[in-house]
């Protein structure tokens, strides 16, 4: 099971990468995005193709180090009465 969060981690970390680096392939094969163009401005789907990607890289890290524990009960403790 540990190895396995350190394998899917990783493959998602890859994929963020690549959502960074390859954003016109995503905006080529996906479209673009009516809300994002609107809300973000002119190029706002390569934006927000770029932030999703990021945002992959961010969270993968948090789960294989184990920060995302803590993270979400800090977030959502309260909410529930756990502190």
């Amino acid at each position: 099971i540990q190895c396995m969060k350190y394998i899917l981690s990783i493959l998602a970390i890859a994929l963020g990468v690549f959502m960074v680096i390859k954003t016109e392939w995503f905006l080529q094969n996906f479209g673009r995005s009516a809300w994002a163009e609107d809300k973000l401005g002119g190029g706002g789907t390569r934006l927000m193709y770029k932030l999703l990607g990021i945002f992959v890289i961010f969270i993968s890290l948090s789960v294989m180090t184990g920060s995302m524990e803590g993270m979400v009960l800090a977030v959502l403790g309260p909410l529930f009465g756990i502190r």
